[in-house]
């Protein structure tokens, strides 16, 4: 009678063991499966983030309707991303070019092109100059961030910008530019003018 027991008992022990390595083995696949799924996901996420296609020491010119260059853009690296169609530049040149209006150019540390929008984001060391013309002062502005509207000619931000203007200094928080009008929005600062020639 015991040893029937015995033998009971050892088979119970047994068939525990095994149906707990089942469950182990069941766990562990799902779970595997699930981490596996997690990283395909991850990878495909990445994927489109990727850039479709990179391009050393670039150079296009966007045109007006009647043949005449309206912008020049140019840099060191331009990466584009395709699923949110910006484009990533280092070292940035936007210089325009629009006829019978002075030339403005503004370089930067680095960029992004919202190509949906016709905008560019200069961002880092922005540096803008537009050299004095007969009907015009020059004009140098220094600034952390600056949005270019290209097409309407519109430069504008709301950081601290440093800027010479003529033999004026100015130093205001926000800028806004409007190239083809000549006009020149400051937010609030302080504009020291020189004294007037006798």
């Amino acid at each position: 009678m015991t040893t029937l027991t015995n033998r009971r008992t050892s088979h119970r022990w047994r068939l525990l063991a095994l149906m707990l390595t089942a469950v182990f083995f069941a766990f562990g696949s799902f779970w595997l499966l699930q981490a596996m799924q997690a990283d395909d996901d991850a990878s495909a996420a990445n994927a489109g983030n990727e850039p479709d296609y990179i391009v050393e020491n670039f150079s296009f010119v966007r045109m007006t309707p009647t043949g005449q260059p309206r912008y020049v853009m140019s840099g060191a690296r331009l990466a584009h991303h395709p699923v949110t169609d910006v484009s990533e530049v280092s070292k940035p040149v936007v210089e325009s070019m629009a006829p019978g209006r002075p030339r403005m150019t503004m370089h930067a540390d680095r960029a992004q092109i919202h190509h949906q929008e016709n905008r560019v984001e200069l961002m880092d060391n922005v540096d803008i100059v537009r050299p004095a013309t007969p009907g015009s002062e020059g004009l140098r502005a220094r600034t952390d961030a600056l949005t270019v509207l290209a097409d309407e000619e519109i430069v504008k931000t709301d950081r601290p910008v440093d800027m010479t203007l003529g033999a004026s200094t100015v130093k205001s928080t926000g800028l806004v530019a409007d190239n083809p009008t000549q006009k020149l929005h400051l937010g609030r600062g302080q504009i020291v003018y020189p004294p007037r020639q006798r």
